[in-house]
């Protein structure tokens, strides 16, 4: 039985990479583990923290919102399909009431420099949003009707005028509702965005630097320890060495006051030999 390794290319290799980092698996920032550096990550963390539940909660506002518009939107449309039902209807009701003739002409005529019908844009502000609001202006006073369907069809045309203006009415109340709507959508996949990326990479890589940091801080105390440890490890066997040559040499000198003296063991050595020649000198003096 042949048994086959395949091992993967370059590239899936740096593909591969390249998708663990843009996830956030396994990345964490490159900097030098010390406690400030700690303090600032903690920082930071608690800084994305607090910004990923305001994110959290406007994108929970737009999207209640975001609802509620869909439902007027989609009512308002059905509202438009009416008005511009009738207002067709109603204008093939005027030209039949009219014919022979047509009045078009003589309404092109009567429509007075200015417009009778205006429009307002006001402002809507949703959790720091600003929304489009249209707003309809007429001004019925200043239409002239003079002339307009003095033949006959006269009561038609205006009943005409009427559904055109209510079906105008339902136009501009469904641009400023489509308006909002395309707004909010734009706005919530923008905050949803970085909603997620505070949530799945900013976060787990500021958490993975702490880790990182406390481990090599826990790390560097350790050693410190065993250093601290093999030191006074160290030292007692220097004082026990320096205490068993002086037992040797016959001279009954303390720890504490090698130590607060710093008197070495061959110091210790070349004291206890003088003492033994000056003492060898005098006795042979006496006797």
């Amino acid at each position: 039985m042949a048994v086959f390794l395949v091992w993967p290319s370059e590239g899936e290799v740096v593909q591969s990479q390249k998708k663990t980092i843009m996830s956030g698996q396994g990345a964490r920032i490159n900097i030098f583990p010390t406690r400030m550096a700690l303090t600032t990550m903690k920082s930071k963390l608690k800084g994305a923290t607090r910004g990923h539940s305001l994110l959290k909660k406007k994108s929970d506002a737009l999207t209640l919102r975001f609802r509620a518009l869909l439902g007027k939107l989609a009512d308002a449309k059905e509202e438009m399909g009416k008005e511009m039902k009738n207002a067709s209807f109603s204008l093939a009701t005027a030209k039949w009431a009219a014919s022979p003739l047509d009045v078009s002409h003589t309404i092109i005529e009567n429509v007075g420099p200015t417009a009778f019908e205006k429009l307002k844009i006001n402002s809507d502000n949703v959790a720091g949003v600003e929304l489009p609001v249209f707003e309809q202006l007429s001004d019925t006073g200043k239409q002239s009707e003079q002339l307009t369907g003095l033949g006959k069809g006269g009561e038609q045309i205006r009943k005409t005028r009427e559904s055109y203006s209510k079906a105008l009415k339902a136009l501009i109340s469904i641009a400023s509702l489509q308006t909002s709507f395309v707004t909010l959508d734009q706005v919530i996949k923008i905050t949803n965005r970085r909603v997620n990326a505070i949530e799945c990479i900013v976060k787990p890589r500021l958490e993975r630097t702490i880790a990182y940091i406390q481990s090599e801080l826990d790390e560097i105390d350790r050693e410190e320890f065993y250093r601290l440890k093999m030191i006074q490890s160290k030292k007692k066997i220097a004082a026990d060495k320096r205490e068993a040559e002086l037992a040797d040499l016959g001279i009954a000198l303390p720890e504490k006051e090698l130590v607060d003296t710093g008197i070495s063991a061959n110091i210790a050595a070349a004291f206890s030999e003088d003492a033994a020649e000056e003492q060898t000198e005098d006795s042979l003096i006496v006797f």
